[in-house]
């Protein structure tokens, strides 16, 4: 959530009259993350976000807009996506999609206790069986695909110890992704980014998740392997702390139970998701775009990540 694109409230001031939010008030552009732009709007009916997208088309938008809705209206405490007048949820702000959703209530937990896993994976099972009747499909588009093909991309910035350890782990997750275990893995419409700075707490009880911007449709076990990989992990080491794996993991099961093909593929997803990160930390180091508020976050927190998870087996998922 870069500032890419620069909005000033004068801006907005003919813009915004095609939503129902009266006069907007305040502006703040949002700092943390790097693919869209975001700010903080304060308009005469309550507190937004608001949004452009800058790498995403409006063709391709309608999945995550639609699903956010759709979870919302499932109960799931989502950012819910404000129509304009003509009941558009996406419309044109400087040449670019844009969107406004309410804000959530709350802060980050930047340092979650077990009571606080337990809640993100009791949210993330009732997020993954609300969407199991979203009509749009769209794939996970930072899956296998993308890591395939963005890894060449950045194999001539690493190290040779660095290179060796990005092809050896894209060529298991391509082998992994072959086999008939990978295939049998539940399936539905996924987060990939639910990180502790994308969910609010008030207190010990979960509030909301936003950022839905990576969203797509893959495994449910690869949401739950990202989430873990963020969650429960001492973050200068990357090791798992296993209350907080334990807590999470007995939570969702308690809501969607794990399939005996889940737990085989466990230990693989776990590296996928932090293959997944790894990966998308590199590119955006050193194949980076020009942005007014940039937040890079360091690669080498998910090299950590990764090598833990080839050397260190997790605790295994309940059954």
């Amino acid at each position: 959530m870069a500032v890419f694109t620069a909005v000033s409230l004068d801006d907005l001031t003919q813009w915004i009259k095609q939503f129902p939010l009266g006069r907007a008030l305040a502006l703040d552009g949002i700092s943390s993350g790097i693919d869209n732009s975001n700010f903080f709007l304060t308009t005469e009916r309550g507190e937004y976000v608001l949004t452009i997208f800058e790498n995403l088309r409006f063709e391709q938008l309608p999945f995550y807009v639609q699903l956010m809705r759709h979870l919302a209206q499932q109960g799931i405490p989502v950012p819910a996506p404000v129509p304009n007048g003509d009941g558009e949820l996406v419309v044109t702000l400087h040449g670019k999609p844009a969107i406004i959703v309410s804000r959530l209530s709350g802060a980050s937990q930047l340092d979650p206790q077990p009571v606080h896993c337990a809640e993100v994976g009791r949210m993330l099972a009732r997020m993954h069986l609300a969407g199991r009747d979203f009509e749009l499909h769209q794939p996970n588009l930072r899956g296998l695909d993308w890591i395939l093909a963005t890894a060449p991309e950045v194999q001539p910035f690493l190290s040779i110890e660095e290179a060796a350890l990005l092809r050896t782990e894209t060529a298991y997750q391509a082998d992994f992704a072959a086999g008939a275990t990978y295939a049998a893995l539940p399936r539905g419409p996924v987060h990939a980014d639910l990180f502790r700075n994308n969910v609010m707490f008030e207190g010990e009880r979960l509030s909301g998740c936003f950022d839905f911007y990576f969203a797509g449709v893959d495994t449910w076990l690869f949401d739950i392997a990202v989430t873990v990989n963020d969650w429960c992990i001492d973050l200068a080491t990357g090791r798992l702390i296993d209350a907080r794996v334990r807590a999470l993991l007995d939570a969702y099961h308690a809501a969607r139970p794990f399939t005996q093909e889940e737990g085989a593929a466990w230990q693989p997803m776990l590296r996928a998701g932090a293959l997944r990160f790894w990966l998308s930390r590199l590119y955006d180091l050193h194949l980076p775009r020009a942005a007014e508020l940039l937040t890079p976050h360091d690669p080498t927190h998910f090299e950590r990540i990764l090598r833990e998870r080839i050397e260190r087996a997790a605790p295994q998922l309940p059954l």
